[in-house]
């Protein structure tokens, strides 16, 4: 007997991530023996760091394996705090931080108990895959502010206000920003920010990737900048890049008292406290030095050097230097090819996995992860250049 299975109308508006689709389609490669170069990655090729192992198997002994307050073990909360304050210039109370299953669930939260239908979020273009599907969840309209090249891929106070209508709430800023690495400083931040305050504009602060920056340049959360911003940001952050915790899913925002109240009823329904085990390995991670972090970020440099090199060489492709995190989103418009069939031809034929750029709002380029060794980025551009003579 077939069964008419009618499901929610809301995942019409939603698309598969195409970030998970091919590196699932690279690893199922992997493992009938195919030789897969994975430029592909999302996520540190490095190990957790083993003291961040212990205090889990610590937890686990001790029997800390039982339910905890939704948003987080106290001490947990305050190390948040302290980070913030340490780190980014920021002072939250413990009842200003909710800690969840990881940033992008932060976010989902953040966007689930602000954004009513028809309310507007603006999202810079290129954007991370699941901004845009996560407004469409929440009956909220996605409205993009298209970057260029020429400004870094960064929106500027301009672009913003062009965009902005009776119906806009929300502004994502993603710095260090994925796909594109690009960085926002000071001076611009201030820019959006007045904006964002004289329109009374939220915004969501996505800084995952806060700490891999290159070239001596810095980090700036907008919520630092004045009071009155302050006011409007909820600070997105999370261990999956900085400690190499991805599978550990464990984020954390902070924001207005009353923002993170409503997160915390949400999340009493939805998934309830993040896992317990898992919030004693971020206590450890947050109370260690920056050893770690400063050796990942100096091997991604020199990564993300080597990568810059080997791409300037190729004639079919271009691009703009990461300032941040691990990709560099590349044009490859000359090549006639559609991202998607560059992506799958060049899985299929070369056997080097990349991200097609249609998920992040451009099909004429492709994302190039450096969160692999410089033998293994070697080897795929090797493949790539090679690939592309024919």
């Amino acid at each position: 007997m077939r069964i008419d299975i009618r499901l929610a109308e809301r995942l019409k508006k939603i698309n598969p991530s195409p970030t998970l689709a091919l590196t699932t389609k690279a690893k199922k490669l992997k493992s009938e023996g195919k030789d897969i170069v994975n430029l592909a990655a999302g996520e540190p090729d490095f190990d957790t760091p083993d003291f961040i192992k212990e205090a889990a198997i610590e937890a686990i002994k001790s029997g800390f394996t039982k339910y905890t307050p939704t948003t987080g073990i106290p001490e947990l909360k305050q190390c948040i705090c302290e980070k913030f304050r340490r780190d980014n210039s920021l002072i939250y109370a413990p009842e200003q931080i909710a800690v969840s299953c990881g940033a992008k669930h932060s976010i989902f939260n953040t966007l689930m108990v602000l954004v009513n239908k028809a309310d507007e979020v603006l999202i810079p273009s290129p954007y991370w895959v699941s901004y845009p599907e996560m407004v469409n969840l929440c009956d909220g309209k996605p409205v993009f502010i298209k970057t260029s090249p020429e400004n870094n891929f960064k929106i500027t106070a301009k672009d913003l206000e062009k965009r902005i209508t009776a119906q806009t709430k929300i502004l994502i800023l993603n710095s260090p920003a994925n796909p594109t690495g690009c960085v926002y400083n000071e001076d611009e931040l201030q820019e959006i920010a007045k904006v964002c305050v004289a329109k009374r504009i939220f915004v969501i602060s996505d800084e995952i990737y806060e700490k891999l920056i290159y070239d001596n340049l810095k980090h700036i959360s907008i919520a630092s900048l004045n009071p009155e911003i302050y006011k409007l940001t909820i600070t997105i952050n999370g261990l999956s890049k900085s400690f190499s915790m991805t599978g550990w899913r464990i984020g954390y925002l902070a924001g207005p008292s009353d923002i993170v109240e409503a997160v915390s009823k949400l999340q009493d329904h939805s998934t309830s406290n993040p896992v317990s085990i898992a919030q004693k390995a971020a206590l450890a991670a947050l109370k260690s030095t920056d050893d770690f972090v400063r050796f990942i970020c100096g091997e991604f440099q020199k990564r993300r050097d080597y990568l810059v090199s080997r791409l300037a060489q190729l004639k079919k492709i271009s691009f703009v230097p990461a300032q941040g995190a691990f990709y560099i989103f590349c044009d490859i418009s000359k090549t006639k090819l559609e991202a998607q069939t560059f992506s799958q031809r060049l899985l299929e034929e070369a056997q080097v996995a990349v991200i097609p750029g249609e998920g992040f709002g451009r099909d004429d380029y492709i994302r190039i992860s450096f969160a692999a060794s410089i033998e293994e980025i070697e080897k795929g551009m090797d493949r790539i250049e090679e690939w592309l003579k024919q």
